[in-house]
């Protein structure tokens, strides 16, 4: 009796001490995250929401236009640095930091397609406060859908960059993926298994193998502004990552798109798995769908390709003789 009773002692020990280590090492990687604070940007501002505060920027003069990032735990709006420039002389720009993005608060919630529309409306509504254009990337597209679905009079048109597919968005939560959301959203253990997730070296894969079709000229400062924004806020942003592999972000938005008045031109990158059955698939619900796809991209051809990017803007926006010049030259 007393030999069991001394190994339970033991194993507590040794399970404090391992948790005690953890604990500490959760807190290291999160601090050495930020050293090199690539998010500190210029021109920011908060909005404060009911469900945290929302950062963004606002650069440039003209027609707003709301540039709204990819949605994963290490996204943020530096995702617009290879455009904002030259979209800034013609556009009064808000380049908005996603709720659990960036900086942004990163609420102990459950994120849903829901909430990311409330905020896109409320946004315009009470900081843009005028009917604004918008660019959304990735699976931040059916939050741009279902927030012109629903309030039409705050959106003019909208750019979809590589939208998400609508089979993809129908997959609901089951009892597979609510288990892996609870097992992240536990306190110590699964901020370590998110911290695992988010590791540089799987940055860099992610980086590789998805996001560029030519990983060799992408430029470092994307993948440290991923990571530093993946670790940000004492990697809160776990509570993200754990709605998004629970499938609690997906939303079956067929019906928002069928409703949509708005303009919709959709761009997406060549080497982009499935994208043209999923512009086709749009384009059959919403025949009004225009649609242009970029050599030479995968994820994001606004970053690999800017220069193409910028004249697609243009043509859509009716501006092509203020961004390029005869040779297609970008000023």
């Amino acid at each position: 009796m007393n030999k069991h009773k001394h190994k339970l002692i033991t194993l507590s020990i040794l399970m404090t001490i391992a948790t005690g280590i953890i604990y500490v090492a959760n807190k290291i990687i999160s601090a050495t995250a930020l050293l090199k604070d690539m998010l500190d940007k210029p021109n920011g501002n908060y909005y404060h929401w009911r469900f945290g505060n929302v950062f963004y920027r606002k650069v440039g003069s003209g027609t707003p236009l709301l540039l709204v990032h990819d949605l994963t735990p290490g996204s943020s709006g530096s995702e617009w640095e290879k455009i904002e420039e030259n979209l800034s002389q013609h556009y009064t720009l808000y380049i908005i930091d996603l709720l659990g993005c960036g900086k942004s608060d990163k609420p102990e919630i459950t994120y849903t397609n829901f909430i990311y529309v409330q905020l896109l409306c409320d946004f315009v509504k009470n900081v843009i406060g005028e009917k604004t254009n918008i660019i959304a990337s990735g699976l931040s597209t059916s939050f741009a859908i279902m927030a012109c679905s629903t309030k039409s009079d705050l959106f003019d048109k909208s750019m979809l960059i590589n939208p998400t597919s609508l089979v993809e968005l129908n997959k609901i939560p089951n009892k597979h993926s609510t288990m892996q959301k609870f097992m992240i959203e536990l306190p110590i253990i699964g901020t370590m298994i998110y911290h695992m997730m988010v590791s540089r070296m799987n940055v860099e894969n992610l980086f590789m193998e998805r996001y560029f079709f030519n990983p060799f000229h992408m430029d470092k400062n994307y993948m440290d502004a991923y990571y530093e924004a993946a670790h940000i806020n004492n990697s809160t942003g776990k509570y993200l990552y754990s709605s998004l592999i629970g499938k609690y972000m997906n939303f079956n938005i067929i019906h928002g798109l069928k409703s949509v008045n708005n303009s919709i031109y959709v761009i997406g990158g060549k080497e982009e798995p499935g994208i043209f059955d999923i512009i086709e698939d749009y384009a059959h619900f919403n025949p009004s769908v225009e649609s242009v796809v970029i050599e030479k991209s995968k994820h994001f051809p606004h970053i690999e390709q800017p220069n193409v990017f910028l004249e697609q803007i243009g043509i859509y926006f009716n501006f092509e003789d203020i961004f390029c010049d005869e040779d297609h030259d970008y000023v």
